[in-house]
């Protein structure tokens, strides 16, 4: 007996101490309409020379799931980065001193599909520091597309210890070594996700499609008027997810990442 109840007393302090990813982290009921898995996504590429490093990683990175695949390809819209019907488009500018790091945003219809993503890095920030390094620049694109396929954070405190997967906030996502895990890449628990979100099958896709909904009202998505209501604040109380209803059931979600 006493063997026992001393395993159940370090079992129960290793759980209080350890940081644990939430069990379930997507959007929502959010994802790509498909009729069979592994499906590809287009990743639209709008970024300068000095992203395609960053953007092409994340791509590998991403079709190490076993649901879904990336390509890059040529981009849409270098200026405004328009969404495409059936595809994500990436994007990177000068966007302002207005307080965001990185920007994912995806359009959903009445059925609650992903028809279209959006991934915006600011270089008003990557452009200074702390942002300007490697590892920045890796983490926020690669959790940005994240979102573009429905998923979440899997933790949104900043300073918890890091999980090694760009879907968790962090002041340091380059890591310390073998002690703390870089935060660069997705991890086993959100490719566990990924094949939650896209477990069915749909009787329709929404990937590659080319026919315009009439209710198609992009915006430039780079202003808080635009975004419409928020839904949801991060770690340090700020909002962070906004929803703006298109009409006929349609909306857009957007994902903020604030800098510091």
């Amino acid at each position: 007996m006493k063997k026992i109840l001393s395993i159940s007393l370090i079992l129960s302090l290793f759980l209080a101490f350890t940081p644990l990813a939430d069990a379930s982290h997507s959007w929502g009921p959010y994802h790509w309409a498909r009729k069979i898995n592994p499906f590809t996504l287009k990743l639209g590429d709008n970024v300068s020379s000095s992203w395609d490093a960053y953007l092409a990683a994340a791509s590998a990175d991403w079709t190490g799931s076993s649901v879904l695949d990336t390509t890059i390809v040529a981009g849409n819209n270098t200026r405004n980065c328009k969404p495409t019907l059936g595809r994500i488009e990436v994007c990177n500018k000068t966007y302002g001193n207005n307080g965001w790091l990185g920007l994912a945003q995806i359009w959903i219809n009445s059925s609650n599909h992903i028809t279209r993503g959006i991934t915006k890095v600011n270089d008003t920030y990557f452009n200074n520091a702390p942002y300007n390094t490697p590892a920045w620049k890796q983490f926020v694109m690669c959790q940005e597309i994240g979102h573009n396929f429905g998923l979440d954070h899997q933790d949104e405190d900043f300073y918890n210890p890091n999980l090694g997967s760009c879907m968790d906030y962090t002041n340091n996502p380059a890591g310390n070594g073998t002690s703390t895990p870089n935060n660069l890449h997705p991890n086993a628990h959100d490719f566990a996700q990924l094949e939650a979100i896209y477990a069915h099958l749909d009787g329709s896709t929404t990937v590659g499609a080319s026919a315009v909904p009439r209710n198609y009202n992009p915006s430039s998505g780079e202003e808080r008027a635009e975004w419409g209501k928020a839904l949801r604040q991060d770690g340090r109380r700020r909002n962070s997810v906004f929803e703006k209803d298109l009409g006929k059931g349609s909306k857009v979600i957007t994902h903020v990442f604030w800098v510091e």
